[in-house]
């Protein structure tokens, strides 16, 4: 039984990207479809390494560490490599979220002080002269 294929349309459309998006993973070696001339026929594999690369987006990975992680698994040290490299990126993209939460509560408090002086301003200013 022959191995089942999709092209560049079926997978671009059943994931919701682009054809660009897919070329560009193709390019950067993520994606490796078989050729028939001009069309590409993606197997299962790479259906898999898309929903890595997807969810590694989703998650905010770089498509560097991306790469990384879904090419250690078939290459020393393999899935535990793969696994470790994985935790390590979880707790950079952790740390990083975690300054951005802090950074984002530090702009809502400058920002309710300039509010908070700006309506001082509008009262002071608004009030007829004694």
């Amino acid at each position: 039984m022959a191995e089942r294929t999709w092209t560049i349309r079926q997978l671009a459309n059943e994931y919701d990207v682009t054809l660009r998006t897919l070329r560009h993973y193709e390019e950067l070696g993520l994606l490796s479809p078989m050729r028939s001339g001009s069309a590409r026929h993606y197997r299962q594999r790479d259906r898999i390494r898309l929903e890595l690369i997807l969810r590694g987006k989703r998650l905010g990975f770089t498509l560097e560490a991306i790469a990384t992680i879904v090419n250690m698994y078939d290459e020393p040290p393999g899935e535990a490599g793969q696994l470790r490299y994985l935790l390590d990126q979880i707790e950079v993209r952790r740390a990083e979220l975690d300054r951005l939460r802090d950074d984002i509560r530090r702009t809502e408090q400058d920002l309710a002080g300039v509010a908070r002086r700006c309506q001082e301003e509008l009262d002071r200013i608004g009030r007829p002269s004694p």
